[in-house]
């Protein structure tokens, strides 16, 4: 899908806004002390969040390792299939580290249970979670977030990552499209 330059994109969080948020989530994340800890973006559609996040835990004196999970539920649509797919897994091992876990929109829970439920059962003494975004839709599967960066109306989203077919992950603010 190509999105016509006529686009026109409604800002819901702006960049600034974004930005000093992920202040505040590094500085609760600094306030745990985490042992040994590895941020795990899941992709592709927090990439931005964790990077910016990532430098924010930088300025709090946190020094995580990085790797990446790459879960699929939606494809190429705009709504989740309901299965979750393992398209790239963690290289090393989570048994007695903290993880953060960081995505970029909760709606229905499968892909960030999916990841919290499988870094448990590989033995992580601790798997917190992170999102950027936290819709009020009823969840398929019980999580909740142990930090969220906003509240999110129950809209497709895209910018600071997130996609509409592979476009507008460009975007310094997370908008909705309007036309």
């Amino acid at each position: 899908m190509v999105i016509p330059a006529e686009t026109r994109i409604r800002v819901l969080f702006s960049a600034e806004d974004i930005a000093a948020r992920n202040r505040e989530i590094a500085a609760a994340v600094a306030a745990l002390q985490p042992v040994n800890l590895l941020v795990a973006p899941v992709l592709k559609g927090s990439f931005m969040f964790a990077a910016d996040l990532l430098r924010a835990m930088h300025a709090e004196g946190l020094a995580p390792q990085v790797e990446f999970l790459q879960l699929s539920s939606y494809g190429a649509g705009t709504a989740s299939s309901g299965q979750v797919t393992m398209v790239r897994d963690l290289e090393s091992s989570v048994a007695g580290r903290d993880v953060l876990l960081v995505d970029d929109i909760l709606e229905s829970g499968r892909t960030l249970a999916y990841a919290k439920d499988l870094l448990v059962a590989r033995g992580a003494r601790t798997v917190r979670c992170c999102v950027l975004l936290e819709k009020p839709a009823p969840r398929a599967v019980s999580v909740t977030p142990d930090f969220v960066g906003f509240s999110c109306p129950d809209v497709f989203v895209v910018g600071y990552g997130m996609d509409v077919a592979h476009s507008c992950r460009e975007l310094p603010y997370v908008g909705v499209i309007e036309s």
